[in-house]
């Protein structure tokens, strides 16, 4: 099978993104070589690159040399997205240009945006998110604006852009300093499950808020608001697992053989008879405690409805007794009246099965994220002490 040479573009966030644009233009007509991104501060990238092997690489500082040797990647991929490695080493996530185009016209159908209207881009353009802000703006034949989430707040103003994808985190920061969003008619908003009381405080603040579910493997957010985008199709496996189908699949992990098929990803979830889908957290952060098994996403859902926390995660840490035990991560609303285990779990009685309930909470003064808009999870896991626990 003819091979397709393969540049590494190296960036250091959202404000490099005008770099990508003509490589990714070139990568999705078929006039260049296959995109490869990569954030220029990962501590990998030095193996990162030695397992991609690409022919060219353009630093972070805009100078091009040539690489030996060239691996080159299938003559089909227009970009490789390396995924982040929340849930361990990272992965190579294979491309086509019609699998982007797709999903970008898709998700500029569902929004009802018109060409010539700009985005923000405010992402990392080294994951899936921050690229498809490229796509799309390279679809609606619109040049992006390039900066940070701060400038949200201006665009009633100056009217510079009409759509934005965030993270929550990026979101919860405008809603604490005021932004206004009267300019802007559609905020994105993915990368991880948002707290009720998150979206709840955007609506009551006119943010027009869509919220998307994706991965690097689905080219970004493949269902918005619950119901997949055109074309793809979600199910459940007999496992409980979601279940992806369409045109916005990618083609292959780097090194692995061609995909085939739907796409089972780790995630748990329902879809109810009238397509609307529900995530219910990842299946490979099940905590197995005292022989029963819990969904931490369920768990941060009832405790994200307490008063007394702004925002939470749920992890699975060692304990020699029960095996693994609920730990809940919690940012307090009241720095100077945090919640207390005690109260957490009177709040979540009635709501999910006691053996869910949280038995240590860790108070913080902010969720530590990973570049892509994902908590950082394995750190979780390993870091701080409890601020109290209890026993079943």
């Amino acid at each position: 099978m003819a091979k397709r040479s393969l540049h590494a573009v190296l960036v250091n966030g959202p404000g490099d993104a005008a770099r990508l644009l003509e490589p990714l233009r070139a990568a999705l007509d078929g006039t260049g070589p296959c995109l490869l991104p990569l954030d220029s501060r990962d501590p990998r990238l030095n193996a990162l690159l030695d397992t991609y092997g690409p022919g060219q690489m353009t630093d972070a500082e805009g100078v091009t040399t040539t690489r030996f040797p060239e691996k080159g990647t299938d003559e089909t991929t227009a970009v490789i997205v390396s995924t982040s490695g929340t849930t361990g080493d990272p992965k190579g996530v294979e491309l086509t240009a019609a699998a982007l185009l797709h999903s970008a016209r898709a998700s500029l159908a569902r929004i009802g945006a018109r060409p010539g209207e700009r985005w923000l881009c405010c992402l990392p353009v080294n994951h899936v998110a921050g690229l498809q802000v490229l796509v799309r703006s390279i679809l609606g034949d619109a040049e992006p604006v390039i900066g940070e989430a701060s400038v949200v707040g201006r665009a009633t103003v100056e009217g510079e852009f009409t759509h934005v994808s965030l993270v929550p985190t990026q979101l919860r920061r405008l809603l604490d300093g005021g932004a206004d969003f009267g300019g802007v008619r559609t905020i994105l908003l993915g990368g991880a499950a948002a707290p009720a009381s998150l979206l709840e405080a955007a609506r009551q603040a006119g943010a027009p808020v869509v919220t998307t579910y994706g991965m690097s493997e689905t080219c970004g957010g493949c269902v918005y608001d619950g119901y997949p985008l055109d074309g793809v199709t979600v199910t459940e496996s007999a496992q409980g697992r979601l279940v992806i189908d369409g045109p916005v699949l990618f083609s292959s992990y780097t090194g692995q053989p061609p995909r085939t098929g739907p796409f089972i990803t780790n995630d748990l979830g329902n879809v109810n008879k009238m397509g609307f889908v529900q995530v219910r957290g990842r299946a490979d952060d099940v905590i197995n405690t005292g022989g029963y098994k819990v969904v931490p996403g369920e768990v941060a859902r009832a405790l994200e409805t307490c008063p007394a926390v702004q925002d939470v995660v749920v992890v699975g840490r060692p304990d020699p007794e029960w095996g693994e035990r609920v730990t809940a991560i919690v940012v307090p609303a009241d720095p100077g009246d945090p919640p207390d285990v005690k109260l957490l779990r009177t709040h979540v009685n009635g709501m999910i099965p006691r053996y869910a309930w949280p038995s240590e909470v860790v108070l913080v003064d902010a969720i530590p994220m990973l570049p892509s808009g994902k908590p950082d999870l394995a750190r979780l896991r390993r870091e701080h002490s409890p601020a109290k626990s209890v026993t079943y």
